[in-house]
């Protein structure tokens, strides 16, 4: 009878049966092995113990357990994993961020690493690192509120601090200054970026708060998602929240990845997307790229970013976080390749890795990221990321002290060094989609320096005009703000303002929705014409209840 030598002590079962072939990779709970008395196995032992395991491991992916039980140093270095991976990942993806759009970063082509990386960013470009100062905002409200803070508190916080924001986030922040509050500032009507990555990204403090528990994190994300984000931008918050907090009962990718989903309606466009993903690797595990062609294929075409319509730059919240997941679940477990693939997808190729490197970080642990990375890390560690009085040292407790405070509240239990936590199965949150019916089919540039009024016409169903303060005409450099008149056929006039401060500032010009299939005219006029200067127009994007039929 064959016998292989067992060099360790002590195992805990963490690998999955994949690795069946590969038992020096396995590991197993409750088996304790002196070397001293015990240097050999029998072969067919070995085989039992590693069947056992893999039945255990699959037995333990097929639900979540009602409950967990962590010490605190695991629940800490899991936090931590966390927010490392997601500031790593960030980093490592912050050279091609937007630079490879409808296309993928070729394999060819290297994605530099070395252990200053992360000093540079924070030194040089700290606004790299909107993916956390984002989260940062709204623990440090919790910091100084509570858990159980309202969405006026982080709105508020958001609205007013000083760092620089774009596309949901900025809409929503003109929204609320004006006296538009959440959820109305980040709904499609009244914010037409809605769909787009914003609170995707700044979702992960939710999941890292409430673990084990996702439909705690879910009410979390119906808190503080709806100030930037509705549909699809929301769903993309909610699904990557719930991915943080599975992280902490399982850890099996595929589990996680396909229990997350389940807090997702399924009759949502988000959630047939992550489908496609999934389903493209049960088919082929080993082809990440035929994954990427069918979300091309399929969701590629944006609807509701202005920016990104009738254009290949693509913002899209599912569209992002299908890169995530296939990161995730293409990368199997192995830091490096999730974040080489997360980035390699293209479009937002920063915050997709950051997503993916903090959810496998969870997974792993702090202690588990390879060195590699981490070393890259330390140095900034206990220093404050620019427009916040924060550091990753202190999220690091004030997460977990929040965590805490969550399992207590949604019946778990702390008894010395171990945490008890009532482990939840996912449940969907409620359907929203925003541009539901409306297709967009026409970019029309209208490009003129608006000083008194303008009018446009055209024929759809809605509308967004896109344009800015032209800076150069300001008569007044003060209070730099343009005041606008805009009527609609013959509703009732909408007034707002255009600010010159880039922190205030509005994104477009105006929009509209909920008209008739028709010929429509819109009229802007300056109304402190005196006072202000110029507002320069782009394009107008047109929608109609009909997409075009290219077989016309």
């Amino acid at each position: 009878m064959g016998l292989l030598p067992l060099r360790g002590q002590v195992y805990n079962q963490s690998a999955k049966c994949s690795n069946f072939n590969n038992w020096k990779s396995l590991t197993f709970t409750s088996i304790r092995l002196n070397p001293f008395t015990m240097k050999y196995l029998p072969i067919s032992l070995i085989t039992l113990f590693l069947a056992a395991a893999c039945s255990n491991q699959e037995k333990s992916g097929n639900k979540v357990p009602e409950r967990t039980i962590l010490t605190k140093t695991v629940m800490l270095d899991k936090i931590k994993g966390g927010w490392a991976g997601q500031v790593i990942g960030c980093t490592f993806g912050g050279p091609t961020e937007f630079g490879f759009q409808g296309t993928m970063i070729q394999d060819y082509q290297p994605i530099p690493w070395d252990s200053g990386r992360i000093a540079w960013y924070f030194e040089n470009a700290p606004g790299l690192y909107d993916d956390v100062y984002m989260d940062l905002t709204f623990v440090d409200v919790m910091n100084k509120e509570g858990i159980d803070a309202p969405a006026s508190s982080h709105a508020k916080a958001f609205a007013h601090a000083v760092y620089p924001l774009w596309h949901a986030n900025q809409a929503a922040r003109h929204n609320i200054l004006h006296g538009i509050m959440p959820p109305e500032s980040g709904h499609w009507l009244n914010n037409p970026h809605s769909d787009d990555i914003d609170f995707q990204i700044e979702a992960d403090f939710a999941g890292l708060m409430s673990p084990g528990m996702p439909n705690t994190s879910s009410g979390i994300c119906d808190r503080i998602g709806h100030i930037m984000n509705y549909g699809d931008g929301w769903y993309g918050g909610v699904y990557l929240a719930a991915m943080y907090s599975l992280a902490f009962v399982s850890n099996d990718i595929e589990f996680i990845v396909e229990e997350g989903l389940k807090t997702i309606p399924a009759e949502s466009g988000f959630y047939r997307c992550i489908r496609d993903v999934i389903g493209a690797y049960k088919k082929d595990p080993s082809d990440w790229k035929a994954a990427w062609f069918a979300v091309e294929r399929n969701w590629a075409a944006e609807v509701g970013c202005p920016d990104g319509v009738f254009r290949p730059f693509n913002i899209d919240a599912k569209v992002n976080s299908a890169y995530v997941v296939i990161g995730l679940l293409y990368g199997r477990g192995d830091f490096a390749r999730t974040l080489q693939i997360s980035a390699r997808c293209g479009q937002d190729s920063d915050c997709n890795p950051a997503s993916a490197g903090g959810i496998l970080g969870t997974v792993l642990g702090y202690d588990k990221i390879p060195g590699v990375w981490l070393e890259a890390l330390v140095p900034i560690e206990n220093e404050p990321f620019s427009f916040t009085s924060l550091s990753l040292s202190d999220v690091y407790k004030s997460s977990f002290n929040h965590a805490l405070e969550m399992v207590i509240k949604n019946g778990g239990a702390i008894d010395g060094e171990n945490v008890t936590i009532a482990s939840q199965v996912p449940q969907p949150v409620k359907l929203e989609q925003g541009f539901t019916g409306y297709y967009p089919v026409e970019r029309r540039r209208i490009g003129t320096d608006m000083e008194t009024t303008a009018e446009i016409r055209f024929v759809g169903t809605g509308f967004v005009l896109t344009g800015e303060v032209d800076r150069d005409s300001f008569r007044k450099k003060i209070p730099g703000i343009i005041d606008v008149e805009m009527v609609v056929d013959d509703l009732a006039p909408v007034t707002f303002s255009m600010p010159l401060n880039d922190l205030s500032r509005r994104l477009e010009v105006g929009w509209k929705f909920g008209l008739t299939d028709g010929p429509h005219v819109i009229r802007l006029k300056i109304l402190n014409p005196w006072e202000a200067g110029r507002i320069r127009t782009g394009d107008l994007i047109i929608y109609r209840s009909q997409p075009f039929n290219p077989s016309i």
